[in-house]
């Protein structure tokens, strides 16, 4: 029987605004066994698990866990965790990283403030840090959630640990099971598909640099699904790969159809408008799932903007 990332892949389903909307992320290091719902089916506490759910809720802060790639032994007592905040908006993008013997101390953050982009809660709770290292390259792997991220999500996150990527850590959780092997890069923040071990190391190479690669890329998680696809669509349109060049300010409109403002940090502005559609033929989201005609994400015009309205049109451009 076919997986649902083999469908996806055979129908190339484009990757463009599919990525997990979330402006700050708060990674919690959680060995051992996940369940589909693995704030509250691990080995960590399911009450503190719920509570950082409610915590987290409307703040624009998604919490995740982590575990290293490889063998995980099916232990209860963690002595120390790694824990990591990230903030993925540009002009304000930063990744802080601490450990603690205590998880309960994360309930003292102050989730709101995270969500806008403020550290302070962060590194005062949990003794935290810039982090000076390696971006980190989160590949997931929750086969409970669905087959697909373990089948080629774990060998991806092994492969990249075993070549020397410090910055690996296999993910409870990204959207889009059918774009499987799934990745998200901090601290940008931009998710991949359909991701390969050599792929991974050259958007790697670009975070180091400063640089979006685009192949590939579903969009950055500081954007709700339109703006996603809209920034995408800029950045190949005129060939801007600087990672804090674009923002998205304006999205007006709502399903099917939206018009998005991005704009350049050199004053440049694109208005690019961007319908939703059904994916067919029909296909599963997700392994085991019914059929469906998954929504997609298309650009159909990218026109660069004055003062006073359009100068020109760079599209239509169909993704």
């Amino acid at each position: 029987m076919s997986t649902c990332a083999k469908v996806s892949r055979d129908l190339e389903e484009p990757l463009a605004g599919t990525a997990a909307t979330a402006r700050t992320w708060l990674l919690v290091e959680q060995p051992g066994p996940w369940g589909a719902a693995a704030l509250t089916s691990s080995h960590l506490d399911p009450v503190l698990g719920r509570a950082l759910e409610r915590a987290a809720e409307g703040t624009g802060v998604r919490v995740a866990l982590i575990r290293r790639p490889g063998r995980h032994a099916d232990c209860r007592k963690v002595a120390e965790r790694q824990v990591y905040a990230a903030h993925t908006a540009p002009g304000n993008v930063w990744l802080h990283s601490a450990t603690t013997s205590d998880p309960g101390r994360l309930l003292t953050l102050d989730f709101a403030a995270l969500g806008r982009g403020l550290s302070g809660s962060f590194d005062t709770a949990l003794d935290g840090r810039p982090h000076a290292d390696d971006p980190l390259a989160l590949v997931c792997t929750n086969g409970k959630r669905d087959r697909c991220c373990a089948l080629l999500g774990r060998p991806l996150a092994a492969e990249l640990a075993a070549s020397g990527v410090s910055g690996a850590w296999e993910v409870t959780h990204l959207g889009g099971h059918r774009f499987s092997p799934t990745l998200l890069v901090l601290p940008f923040g931009y998710a991949y598909g359909r991701a390969g071990a050599h792929a991974v190391k050259e958007v790697l190479h670009g975070v180091r640099e400063g640089r979006v690669v685009t192949e590939r890329c579903r969009g950055s998680s500081a954007w709700e699904r339109p703006g996603q696809a809209a920034e995408l669509a800029v950045r190949t349109a005129v060939g801007e790969d600087a990672a804090g060049a674009l923002s998205v300010v304006r999205t007006e409109g709502q399903a099917p159809h939206w018009e998005v403002t991005v704009a350049h940090t050199d004053g440049r502005h694109w208005l690019v408008s961007v319908g939703q559609g059904a994916s067919q033929p029909p296909r599963a989201e997700s392994c085991g799932s019914a059929l469906g005609s998954p929504a997609r994400m298309d650009v159909t015009a990218v026109r660069e903007l004055s003062r006073t309205g359009a100068q020109g049109t760079t599209g239509p451009a169909t993704r």
